[in-house]
């Protein structure tokens, strides 16, 4: 594992400025299974963005907000309780009573970005706004949803191959990007990741997993709160129809008199 990180950071070659240091960016449109009022994520994709996350982002990119024991959860990557440990133990973590680095426990949450200007994508899905809506009104935001996924996928499958040097820093063309260029170096390559299940693993198909997943680390109480939304909801026209029938008893006799 520790190779694997090690590689991943020579992979990314980040420099001064991070992928995600600028906002803005439109995103083009990609269909995600969470997306919409019925949506829900796909755990299998979960689980393989997981592992994208693992194996290439976790070398330079945190998740300072999303504990181990939560990817046990139902609703997400839902690994089994050994699976979770198991997980938990390719990483170390600082522990203020030791004073020193610990092996991760379940409890613990993923650690802090490891290299300098790399910004924690705990809530990165939520904190980029892809689609913006014609005149700054935000009916696409309405409409389509935030965008975040859509644009950390298009910035991960929208480099060119050109380069340059500005400042002593090679810069990247990416056209995803604010401004066209980028300090990141393509972060992931064709089949960079072999999954289990045997999943499509070139760039465009590792980038949706790894943008799924970080939707869900995000928000990963999504389902919970649009299973909230339909009961409340449901509610709120069981208590119009109450409301409807009562007012009609009690205004018929009144109705009848006139």
């Amino acid at each position: 594992m520790k190779k694997i990180i090690l590689s991943s950071v020579l992979a990314l070659g980040l420099g001064t400025t991070s992928a995600f240091a600028a906002g803005g960016g439109q995103a083009h449109d990609h269909d995600f299974s969470f997306e919409g009022p019925f949506g829900k994520f796909d755990q299998n994709q979960l689980q393989r963005g997981l592992q994208v996350y693992q194996e290439v982002c976790s070398a330079c990119h945190g998740l300072r907000q999303v504990a181990f024991r939560t990817l046990g959860d139902e609703g997400g990557p839902h690994l089994t309780e050994d699976q979770v440990k198991g997980f938990a133990a390719n990483f170390d973590v600082y522990d203020a009573e030791l004073d020193d680095t610990r092996t991760a426990k379940p409890a613990d949450k993923f650690p802090a970005s490891g290299v300098e200007n790399a910004p924690d994508l705990s809530l990165m899905a939520k904190a980029r706004a892809g689609f913006s809506g014609p005149y700054g009104l935000g009916i696409n935001q309405i409409v389509k949803g935030m965008g975040g996924p859509e644009y950390i996928l298009d910035v991960l499958t929208s480099y060119t191959g050109e380069e340059k040097t500005q400042a002593g820093v090679t810069l990247y063309e990416n056209t995803a990007f604010p401004g066209g260029w980028i300090a990141m170096a393509p972060p992931i390559s064709d089949e960079q990741v072999e999954f289990a299940d045997g999943h499509k693993n070139d760039v465009e198909h590792m980038g949706e997993d790894v943008s799924a997943f970080l939707m869900w680390a995000a928000e990963p109480k999504m389902m919970v709160r649009k299973w909230t939304g339909f009961l409340s909801v449901g509610f709120l026209l069981l208590l119009t129809v109450l409301l409807y029938l009562t007012n009609k008893k009690l205004w018929a006799p009144h109705k009848r008199k006139a």
